[in-house]
């Protein structure tokens, strides 16, 4: 959770947090960040972000790291790696919208005022049946296209910047508006600028920095390099909103269990039924993805039940003391 979340956040109850356990989530080791780190790679065109995954295990000498939507061989640029338990917060990044800078080569030259038609005509909502070569079933869907313009054009070779809903594809797109403009167009290359809080102008890590930087800190401890190409997994969840809950609540949490009403300490405003929230504890630590089931109003006025059910553990269990009891079994 970021200091701007915790300044926004609303009290329902007060407690203090026992600093034995669990680590602020801007105070973690190398190891820890290993384990709940976020890398925003700059993917090279070639391998596919499956490949791209198994060297930065390689790399980074860890069993387990994900990523957050797939780019194809070719295609470069923003690739967020999720480490150890971190890649069980990667989901929420394909809800933000993605932006991409695309060349493309157009069979004709339109007048500019076909081509700004063409522009309108696919920004907004559009209909798009995926390639033939496509991992997903090939049925007709609905994508949403933010923005679209072109940035340069030479002849008949345009640079064309595109902000739209994850999942679509921009080389289908550039087939579409080629069949629109007449002879067709095709895409020439694609690189991936943003996905959802996280611009290519922020500052991409290449594998080679990586590599630099691993090697700095595991050879001579230094490491400054590393610290500043891994994020707290946190930083991932910095769109949505969030809640705080109790020491006494977290190890439950981690074993399954919804989270009531008593366990909440603070929650962001305006929340409504149905919103994806982060759980967090008083530490900025992620727990865990949880749905809301009552609005803001019905968690400050409730003094029992559950107000959230959880989607997805992201913190490991016995993290936090054990400070919930099971019922007993019945005798015979």
């Amino acid at each position: 959770m970021t200091l701007k979340q915790l300044e926004d956040l609303i009290e329902i109850d007060q407690d203090v947090t026992d600093n034995s356990f669990g680590t602020y989530y801007d105070k973690r080791t190398i190891r820890q960040l290993l384990d709940y780190g976020l890398i925003i790679l700059d993917k090279p065109p070639g391998p596919t972000s499956h490949e791209t995954v198994a060297w930065t295990k390689r790399l980074l000498k860890l069993p387990k790291i994900g990523h957050s939507g797939t780019l194809d061989p070719q295609v470069s640029g923003v690739l967020p790696l999720g480490l150890g338990e971190a890649t069980k917060a990667l989901g929420v990044l394909l809800y933000g919208p993605k932006e991409y800078h695309a060349l493309g080569r157009i069979h004709s030259f339109p007048s500019k005022e076909k081509l700004e038609q063409t522009l309108q005509l696919f920004t907004g909502e559009i209909f798009q049946k995926p390639p033939q070569r496509s991992a997903v079933l090939r049925k007709t869907r609905t994508r949403t296209i933010y923005e679209l313009e072109v940035l340069e054009r030479k002849e008949r070779l345009l640079l064309t910047r595109i902000v739209c809903e994850s999942g679509t594809y921009i080389r289908k797109l550039y087939y579409d508006m080629g069949e629109f403009l007449g002879p067709g167009a095709t895409m020439i290359e694609l690189r991936r600028t943003r996905v959802n809080q996280f611009y290519e102008s922020d500052g991409l890590v290449t594998m080679h920095e990586l590599a630099n930087g691993f090697s700095l800190w595991e050879e001579k401890g230094d490491e400054r390099k590393l610290r500043e190409m891994i994020k707290p997994i946190e930083f991932a969840l910095s769109e949505i909103k969030s809640v705080v809950i109790r020491d006494s609540a977290i190890d439950a949490m981690c074993h399954g269990a919804q989270l009531a009403i008593p366990g909440i300490l603070q929650i962001s405003p305006n929340l409504k039924k149905g919103e994806l929230v982060g759980i967090y504890t008083q530490k900025g630590e992620a727990v865990a993805l949880a749905e809301s089931i009552m609005s803001e109003k019905e968690i400050c006025d409730a003094t029992k039940g559950y107000g959230f059910e959880t989607r997805r553990i992201i913190m490991t269990p016995n993290t936090y003391p054990r400070k919930w009891r099971t019922k007993p079994t019945p005798k015979d």
